[in-house]
């Protein structure tokens, strides 16, 4: 009998004191307020700050701990996938007094390794028309400094082939965030479509036209301030060197001055997001700076994205101008595997242009897309055609896998796009 009495104390002291636990336990009591993610030299609230380092699908998540009850195996696991994506030596977790009573700040300390490499493909690319582009990059970072090598092969962005070499410096902290510093050297060596020697035979130039070049470098060093929270501004030189294709090989120069203007911004919704994305480039050369080529050549863009749910809708402009005589690898370019898709750059115009207006519209939902572009590239001497083309196919993060149709009068040609491109 002593026995059963004795267990049955022990039995309800064993639940009171479950339910005392319970009733005084910190993660039950405290409510979190906040959720803060701080680095070497930045700090980010997850609520309120949008233009920060985290992805978005991990800051949603952060987000998602507002207003609940303090977890710490959430934070655990949060801190471990912070860790992951900043390739973190340590991620802390700690829990701050809130402004409000029973209410904390949760603050993620991100501490990244002083030294690490990490090797990267920025463009991978099979064009069925225009064959195939690659680039791979080694980057060697030491607290706030960053040195980039890399080899590429890249018949899309321009209308020659160039490979060769490309070497980058970057310090992200020349004695604030706000501001950067970047240094590119470049050296290719080009290879041009037979379509675009006939174009211009022999290196014939023109008022608007240089010649073929068979080499080329280029040094640029350029700062970038961040004026506001979704403007930065960029300056900089571009010397560029490039050895003429004919009989007496000479060199010319290309040296300009460089301004880049970018805006971003993100606004969310309950069930939604939108980006806005806008810039303007400018590359303006001049003798001043011993250039042999006086010219301007300017850039606009201006990107929309509309995120809700699976499904995206998207909206991107560009458009250009060259006034003056600028080098073959100035000039815009349409028909790669970003602007429309599905036809020939060499058929479009195998000199490239000095005018140019293109549109992209396209929807996506999970990894399906589709889309439409549209789009003209002229001469100022000539007039401008508009052309059009359409295709669907699968995205999966910069992956995608997409079939093309150049919309022409009388057949259809598509062409077959994949890889992924930054």
């Amino acid at each position: 009998m002593k026995f059963a009495s004795l267990g049955c104390i022990l039995a309800c002291s064993l639940l009171f004191g479950g339910t005392q636990d319970s009733e005084f336990n910190v993660n039950s009591r405290y409510t979190v307020e906040a959720v803060v993610v701080s680095g070497d030299g930045w700090r980010a609230d997850m609520a309120t700050d949008r233009d920060h380092k985290v992805s978005s699908s991990l800051r949603k998540e952060m987000c998602a701990l507002i207003g609940e009850k303090l977890n710490p195996t959430s934070l655990d696991d949060l801190a471990h996938r912070l860790r992951k994506e900043f390739h973190a030596r340590t991620v802390e977790h700690r829990v701050l007094r809130g402004k409000s009573p029973d209410y904390v700040q949760v603050v993620f300390d991100v501490q990244l390794r002083p030294t690490r490499f990490d090797v990267s493909v920025p463009k991978f690319l099979y064009n069925s028309d225009q064959g195939w582009t690659g680039a791979i990059e080694g980057t060697a970072t030491v607290n706030h400094n960053g040195f980039t090598l890399g080899l590429v092969s890249d018949g899309d962005e321009l209308v020659e082939r160039y490979t060769g070499i490309a070497a980058r410096y970057e310090n992200t902290d020349i004695g604030s965030d706000k501001v950067r510093f970047r240094f590119v050297f470049e050296t290719y060596h080009e290879q041009w479509n037979r379509t675009t020697t006939a174009a211009l035979p022999s290196g014939e130039t023109s008022d608007d036209l240089s010649g073929l070049y068979r080499t080329r470098q280029n040094f640029e060093p350029e700062f970038t301030f961040q004026v506001a929270k979704p403007l930065s501004l960029s300056v900089g030189t571009s010397f560029q060197r490039f050895q003429e294709l004919d009989p007496v090989a000479h060199t010319d120069v290309a040296n300009a001055l460089t301004t880049a203007l970018r805006y971003h911004r993100r606004v969310e919704g309950e069930d939604s997001q939108q980006d806005v994305d806008a810039g303007y480039n400018l590359r303006a050369a001049t003798r001043l700076i011993g250039s042999d080529f006086a010219y301007s050549r300017h850039r606009w863009q201006f990107r929309y994205m509309l995120t809700r749910g699976k499904s995206v809708v998207l909206d991107e402009a560009t458009g250009g101008i060259i006034t003056g005589r600028a080098p073959l690898f100035e000039r815009f370019v349409l028909g790669n595997s970003t602007t429309l898709r599905g036809w020939n750059k060499y058929d479009l115009d195998p000199l490239g242009g000095n005018r140019m207006v293109h549109n992209s519209v396209e929807y996506r939902y999970g990894v399906f897309q589709a889309f439409y572009d549209s789009g003209a590239i002229w001469d100022r001497t000539d007039a401008a055609v508009l052309r059009h083309s359409v295709g669907v196919g699968l995205r999966q993060g910069i992956f995608s896998l997409a079939v093309a149709f150049p919309l022409k009068e009388g057949r259809i040609d598509p062409v077959f796009v994949m890889g992924m491109n930054y």
